[in-house]
């Protein structure tokens, strides 16, 4: 925020001070006032559905709100895009610049942080970019899109010394560090096997990932104000394809699809509640069983990844992951020891149950899985080096293994993870 910008802030209190009227301050002023000093600026690269109807949608009503954080810049390839996401930013008190060239951002002094909200093959380069920029980071996930970007990103965060949130935000819920604790101090004796979901039931006449509410026809001939080279950007050169523009994530060129949308958010959990890092090898399975639509990627998949030996928490174990696309009848998600299971509820933390069921302990969630809870993270991290919810090495960890899972399924083969050189194969 710019010091004149402070000046009159400061001297706007004192005036209406003097005449009595402080009074009629509205609460999102005196909010604002009292926040100058904790207020942090960022700016969004990428204007689509997870930026305007994740992040802002969350951000309004919170830090933006409270005063805690300004939004003053944005960029997309597709100026309609842009000009949404300018104006939903306008009813929350925003004054966003829009902006063609990321870079553009990436130079503005007054910016704190950088949220990437760019498809996945877009991460590494942009992330890269606003490190040697000197700008702190929230890059949506998965952290990047390939194993080898992770580990450049990840040397990158070290060397520049910057703050870096991967945007899994469930990490914002306390529960699943209360489980790690819980599992280090024996409470479930030595872990065996883990297990999770992320089913989704979409209807048969459309399936994952397909939008229902463009205009393919029409679209066939590209928008005048949508940059499809510069949207490609580090990905193959190609002619338009409105399908690949909208529907990205079906696409291996951009996503991992259900792997890396989905599975990173689920088995990240366990990798946090575990203090798993990386895989011994990981099997991917599943197919394009129910929309045969030119889609790329499974429309129905499963993972099982196999860990090593970790001090106080397993002698090794398997780590299970399903995820029917058209089907939601889920399964518990849980953690099972020798002694006992541990037993993850959503949005209600967890218990450990005994062999025979008995509950043994219980613990009530703290946090959330809110974008806004992530950014309030960040901000903390920023302004007085707390520890990030889910720092670069969390990301690349729960990356590694959805990547493996996707290569297995690609090469019909088990995936092996070597220490030494960094790779799977």
């Amino acid at each position: 925020m710019s010091p004149k910008k402070r000046l009159s802030r400061r001297g706007f209190l004192k005036t209406t001070a003097a005449v009595g009227a402080a009074a009629t301050l509205t609460a999102r002023n005196v909010a604002r006032a009292a926040g100058a000093n904790e207020r942090l600026v960022t700016a969004f690269i990428g204007c689509g559905h997870i930026a305007k109807e994740g992040h802002l949608k969350e951000l309004a009503p919170s830090l933006i709100k409270d005063g805690k954080l300004d939004v003053v810049a944005a960029c997309d390839v597709y100026q309609t895009r842009a000009k949404e996401f300018q104006a939903i930013a306008k009813e929350a008190g925003q004054d966003v610049k829009l902006v063609r060239d990321y870079h553009e951002i990436l130079g503005m002094k007054g910016v704190d942080y950088v949220t990437i909200a760019a498809p996945e093959h877009w991460h590494a380069k942009m992330s890269i970019e606003a490190l040697a920029a000197g700008k702190h980071v929230y890059v949506e996930k998965p952290v990047t899109h390939t194993i080898e970007e992770a580990k450049e990103v990840v040397a990158k965060v070290k060397q520049s010394g910057l703050k870096f949130q991967v945007g899994v935000q469930g990490m914002s819920d306390e529960s699943y560090a209360a489980a790690y604790e819980a599992i280090q101090e024996g409470k479930i004796g030595t872990v065996v096997h883990a297990q999770i979901e992320y089913c989704r039931d979409y209807p048969a006449e459309r399936g994952p990932w397909r939008v229902e509410n463009i205009d393919f026809a029409k679209m066939a001939t590209r928008p005048d104000d949508l940059d499809w080279d510069a949207w490609l950007g580090p990905a193959p050169k190609r002619p338009w394809d409105p399908h690949r523009y909208f529907e990205w994530r079906n696409y291996k060129d951009y996503s991992g699809g259900i792997s890396t949308d989905l599975f990173v958010h689920r088995i990240t959990r366990i990798i946090k509640a575990c203090g798993l890092q990386f895989p011994v090898r990981v099997a991917g399975m599943g197919g394009i069983y129910s929309w045969p639509d030119g889609r790329e990627l499974p429309d129905s998949f499963e993972m099982i990844a196999e860990y090593p030996k970790i001090e106080k928490v397993t002698n090794g174990m398997t780590v299970y992951v399903l995820g029917t696309m058209a089907n939601r009848h889920v399964i518990e998600h849980l953690i099972r020891g020798t002694k006992g299971t541990l037993i993850f509820f959503r949005n209600q933390g967890w218990e450990i149950r005994e062999p025979k069921g008995k509950v043994l302990e219980k613990c009530e969630r703290k946090g959330g899985e809110q974008i806004s809870l992530h950014h309030a993270n960040l901000h903390a991290a920023i302004r007085d080096n707390k520890p990030l919810n889910c720092p670069v090495e969390l990301g690349q960890y729960g990356l590694t293994a959805v990547a493996m899972a996707n290569q297995s399924w690609f090469d019909k083969k088990m995936m092996t993870w070597d220490d030494k050189t960094g790779r799977a194969s």
